[in-house]
């Protein structure tokens, strides 16, 4: 029962208790898996990268640090895993940090960062655990609204609350 559909979509995901928001609007791929499962696919914008080179004058005997931005050419693509019961997110692409987290309310998931390769210990995830207190989705017979709510915990120590919201447009 593989039914696809091109949809316009919002992601946030906001901090409720740092200084943590983004959003992305752009267009995905709808999967319909099964009756109550979905796979919802969409490229998402790069992540800026910042590369610092030290610049030496022969004016300034000390040294200024300049930065350079740049965007990779490769896209990062963001695929999720929606049931009414549990939600993968898997974050891949361009050689930068990738993720994956596992969502299921009452669980503590388990959420994977992989940073680039050029990191002291690459292809080691960083494995962080997340709770989720709360996990809606509504419409039908097509999903229109996700909301996460959840905790990140690096060990013993919480690393935030979060929701994470998307909206699918029909």
């Amino acid at each position: 029962m593989l039914t696809h559909h091109r949809k316009p979509v919002c992601l946030s995901l906001i901090s409720t208790d740092l200084p943590i928001w983004s959003v992305v609007e752009t267009a995905a791929t709808l999967y319909q898996k099964d009756t109550d499962r979905f796979h919802l696919l969409l490229t998402a914008p790069p992540l800026i990268s910042c590369e610092v080179e030290s610049v030496v004058s022969p004016e300034d005997t000390l040294s200024q640090s300049k930065s350079k931005a740049y965007a990779p050419n490769s896209p990062r693509i963001l695929w999720l895993e929606i049931s009414p019961y549990r939600v993968i997110m898997t974050m891949q692409g361009n050689a930068q940090v990738s993720y994956r987290h596992f969502w299921e309310r009452g669980v503590y998931g388990i959420s994977r960062y992989w940073l680039p390769t050029e990191s002291l210990q690459p292809n080691n995830p960083i494995r962080l655990r997340n709770f989720t207190s709360s996990l809606i989705l509504n419409g039908h017979p097509l999903p229109e609204h996700l909301r996460l709510e959840y905790e990140l915990w690096a060990e013993k120590v919480q690393l935030g609350c979060y929701i994470l919201n998307l909206e699918i447009k029909h």
